[in-house]
């Protein structure tokens, strides 16, 4: 399989493994658009171009990576099952994947995720475990049950055939700016684990490889921002919050961090205030709802982390699943 080894332990993805799941996965997942909006361009002087994972199968890019995951799973592995933990996109990407693929699927999810992720996740035929992460370790419950059941785990991001299928938007990125004949400025991305900007930033660079790609972070989460300057992995503070659910990992991936160390030009950190104002945004004049940690990247664009002014920049959209009193808030009070 087209993998760099580094060490016996670290196995990290190619722009070659890129390719193959784009392979694996052709007539499986939905080639998201670049969307743009005039007005939008107008107010802030710049042009911004939006890769909307909203409109991705699941609902964000995680069935990406969990379908090029699982489907490469063996007929054992496939009889016994697999497991996964995730606040919710990984858990809805993995679940129906799984359901595509045959197998059971348990997810260990947290307690307080949107009630619309653990509902969908049920609906795709998985079994939901539910935690408190403030108590409970997903990891060792994971482990657990793992070995009680024989279960495969599909990780949520440090996984080089996840990376890889996560990677499948930049390839789609390249090939849409190359029909558009557009070079853009930047290319920002949200940024949890790090296997989305990850596997981006491999197809991205492939091509264009002056292109500076940066990572956005809830602020308090800002890890891999914080990672890349002291060019070491770097944990999150303990006891902070964000509304960002689906972007509060720990510390970047030992398998991420690997190649975005390598990719990055840096990252920036939002307020759960601009976050919810770039929802607010996107849905008056995109007309599409993004969930919080889904619209970070544009967060970072509307509140000036980066200069959009006379350049072009290409933001992604993680994912759109979030409960409809938390959007009509975030909406409402922007």
């Amino acid at each position: 399989m087209n993998f760099s080894t580094v060490s016996d332990q670290l196995t990290i993805p190619t722009y070659d493994s890129v390719c193959d799941a784009a392979d694996k996965l052709a007539g499986m997942v939905c080639r998201t658009p670049l969307l743009e909006s005039p007005l939008l361009n107008a107010e802030v002087g710049g042009r911004i171009l939006v890769k909307p994972e909203v409109l991705q199968k699941t609902g964000s890019f995680k069935f990406r990576g969990a379908y090029n995951r699982i489907h490469r799973l063996d007929g054992d592995q496939r009889r016994k099952g697999i497991i996964a933990f995730s606040s919710g996109n990984h858990a809805q990407g993995v679940a129906y994947a799984a359901q595509l693929c045959g197998t059971p699927a348990t997810i260990i999810m947290p307690r307080d995720a949107p009630e619309i992720k653990v509902n969908n996740t049920r609906a795709y035929g998985a079994e939901v475990v539910l935690y408190d992460r403030d108590h409970e370790s997903r990891e060792e419950m994971g482990r657990q049950l793992a070995e009680e059941r024989g279960l495969t785990l599909v990780p949520p991001y440090d996984d080089p055939y996840i990376i890889s299928g996560q990677g499948t938007v930049g390839l789609e990125i390249v090939a849409q700016l190359a029909e558009q004949q557009t070079t853009p400025d930047a290319v920002l991305s949200p940024c949890g684990g790090g296997g989305l900007i990850a596997g981006t930033s491999l197809a991205i660079t492939h091509s264009h490889p002056d292109l500076p790609i940066y990572s956005v972070e809830p602020e308090g989460f800002d890890d891999t921002a914080r990672s890349l300057d002291a060019d070491e992995r770097t944990a999150n503070a303990p006891g902070v919050r964000s509304f960002c659910d689906a972007l509060l990992s720990p510390m970047p991936g030992e398998l991420t961090f690997s190649v975005n160390r390598t990719t990055l030009a840096g990252g920036f950190a939002v307020s759960d205030t601009e976050v919810a104002n770039a929802m607010a945004v996107a849905f008056q004049r995109l007309k599409i709802v993004i969930e919080p940690g889904g619209a970070v990247a544009l967060a970072a664009v509307l509140a000036g982390k980066y200069d959009v002014r006379e350049k072009t920049v290409v933001v992604i959209v993680s994912g759109g699943n979030v409960d409809g009193q938390v959007f009509a808030k975030a909406v409402g009070g922007s």
